[in-house]
């Protein structure tokens, strides 16, 4: 078995991909550019890849490709019509990284509601220590318990982040496709309209892309928190960035970008530097233990499909 992984430096250099090399002959590359990628899986029965995109443009050139593992959930960078045509199979990887993604959403809602990031800087710039004052209270910040917390998208990452919103004593609020006893579920206009906090774990498709719009801005509370856990283009980054400059809503996070890394040009470059939004590098899914989760349920859908299995395929569905 001739297997190739385009893109390990992703996984993380403390990731050893031994369970890998141990199926076969593996080739592993620690990133790929476009225009390498064809040469590079012309070969192989196998690609392992996260975030590289394949299409008809590269896979024209695997005349040997047998299946391909995304190390992710999201499979949206796979042409996936364009494999079931060609009879390559795609596998995915559920429920990995659901603690890690439910970590990083609370720690970054909690940072903001709380700005501990201006906190932070007043100790760690000296003037708490110049100021002679005991304490600081402002900017002001407000209690969490009561507050409504709207999640976009129910799977297993928007269900663990409920389950910690309960616990925090907020009022959960939940807009998914198929309601759901036990918890009270409304349309994605009137979550925007009554939550103070507002996260978002919904995949990216036709329907969900740009879902956060600047028409639904307008309707937030003006002190609302939004964190965007899913993908970059499910909101409308442009009408975030200017929502945040012109005090629209009160807090941003994101996670994620329609362009990653995201480019000079992008729109957050203007507000990544304000203490009320919190940008990170796409790291949340990344927390050591969910990658070696992902990397083992990667080995079992290799060796499941070598063995007539189904585990894992996405273009069966």
């Amino acid at each position: 078995m001739k297997i190739v992984v385009l893109d390990a430096q992703t996984l993380g250099a403390d990731l050893s991909l031994k369970p890998l090399e141990e199926l076969g002959e593996c080739t592993i590359y620690k990133s790929s550019a476009p225009d390498e990628v064809a040469n590079r899986i012309a070969d192989c029965e196998v690609v392992v890849l996260n975030k590289i995109k394949l299409n008809a443009t590269n896979l024209y050139a695997a005349k040997n490709l047998k299946l391909i593992c995304v190390a992710a959930t999201g499979y949206d960078n796979i042409d996936v019509a364009y494999c079931k045509e060609n009879g390559i199979a795609v596998c995915n990887v559920v429920g990995y990284s659901s603690h890690s993604v439910a970590q990083v959403t609370v720690a970054t809602v909690l940072s903001l509601f709380t700005h501990i990031r201006e906190y932070n800087g007043f100790v760690t710039s000296g003037e708490y220590t110049q100021s002679g004052v005991a304490n600081k209270l402002s900017p002001v910040y407000h209690e969490i318990f009561g507050k409504t917390w709207g999640i976009i998208g129910f799977g297993n990452i928007g269900r663990e982040v409920g389950n910690v919103a309960k616990a925090l004593g907020c009022n959960l609020i939940v807009c998914k496709r198929t309601p759901e006893d036990g918890y009270r579920c409304v349309d994605i206009d009137t979550l925007c309209k009554e939550s103070d906090i507002i996260t978002v774990h919904t995949p990216l498709n036709e329907s969900t892309k740009h879902l956060i719009n600047k028409e639904r801005l307008s309707v937030m509370k003006k002190d609302v928190v939004i964190v965007n856990e899913a993908r970059g283009a499910v909101t409308d980054e442009a009408a975030v960035a200017e929502a945040v400059k012109t005090g629209e809503i009160g807090a941003f996070g994101s996670d994620v970008y329609s362009v990653e890394p995201f480019d000079a040009v992008h729109p957050f470059n203007e507000i990544k530097d304000l203490p009320n939004v919190c940008l990170t590098p796409h790291m949340a899914w990344g927390a050591y233990e969910a990658r070696v989760r992902c990397l083992n349920e990667i080995v079992l859908n290799i060796k499941d499909f070598y063995s007539g299995g189904i585990k894992g395929r996405v273009d069966l569905q």
